[in-house]
């Protein structure tokens, strides 16, 4: 079963949805608000004029985000119509982006340009079947002494509602629909992987990327899960016996010289 090419048609379909709503809010956007949030600007830091290569951008709202912050960025998605409108978007808000339509692994091959930076965030790794492939294309389209960064959703949340912790060869298929505000009840089927968080350090030290840092967060910038509870504007925590539940990780590493 080809669950790359399941995914790329579920995701064709949900951006239609997304690039209509509230959550993605793309007139908020055009109108010059910035869809990137205080924890990805305060560790990544100061992006202009630097190169930035952004793997599973979506339809290109958090890259061109770093095009506003003066960043020379490309942006790369498994979803043609994401990138579709990824295009449109930067054309209206007169911003220079390249967007390319690849699963990250054959872009780790057909591409050879490397990047002062490479970039990942919230809910991404979970449609990667294989770490180790996808570490060795950020510490590829590295420039040494490059940085790589990622937020993502931390996997304890999975493990809680009931799915494996650790990575199993094979996926979690499932019929269901989006996570925007706007959904109709369409569903997809969708195919992903779980991934500790060890072995997403362990993928990107073996790819030759210093770790520089691991934080974690108790609350997510995103209203994305059931049972949230708004502690702060934008802060989005779940307690569990009254504790708050690790809901974002980040990492920040360097590319060792060659």
């Amino acid at each position: 079963m080809d669950y790359l090419e399941i995914n790329k048609k579920a995701w064709n379909q949900r951006t239609r949805v997304h690039v209509e709503s509230k959550f993605y809010d793309v007139a908020g956007f055009l109108k010059g608000n910035n869809p990137l949030n205080s924890i990805e600007l305060e560790e990544l830091g100061d992006v202009n004029n630097k190169s930035l290569l952004h793997l599973q951008c979506h339809f290109g709202l958090d890259t061109l985000g770093w095009a506003r912050l003066g960043a020379h960025v490309t942006g790369v998605d498994l979803s043609s119509v994401a990138i579709e409108k990824a295009n449109h978007i930067a054309q209206q808000a007169q911003l220079n982006a390249d967007f390319i339509c690849s699963d990250v692994y054959k872009f780790g091959h057909a591409d050879d340009k490397q990047f002062d930076i490479v970039f990942t965030s919230y809910g991404a790794l979970c449609w990667l079947p294989c770490l180790k492939k996808w570490a060795h294309t950020v510490a590829n389209r590295l420039k040494d002494g490059g940085t790589f960064y990622i937020a993502e959703f931390h996997p304890i949340y999975d493990a809680l509602e009931g799915y494996s912790y650790f990575h199993n060869s094979e996926p979690d298929v499932e019929e269901g629909g989006t996570y925007t505000e706007n959904c109709t009840g369409e569903t997809s089927t969708m195919a992903s992987w779980a991934h500790p968080l060890s072995d997403v350090i362990n993928a990107l030290i073996q790819a030759g990327i210093q770790i520089d840092h691991v934080n974690e967060y108790p609350y997510s910038p995103y209203n994305c899960f059931d049972n949230m509870v708004e502690i702060e504007p934008n802060r989005f925590c779940i307690l569990k016996e009254g504790n708050p539940v690790p809901l974002i990780y980040t990492i920040k590493g360097t590319k060792k010289p060659s």
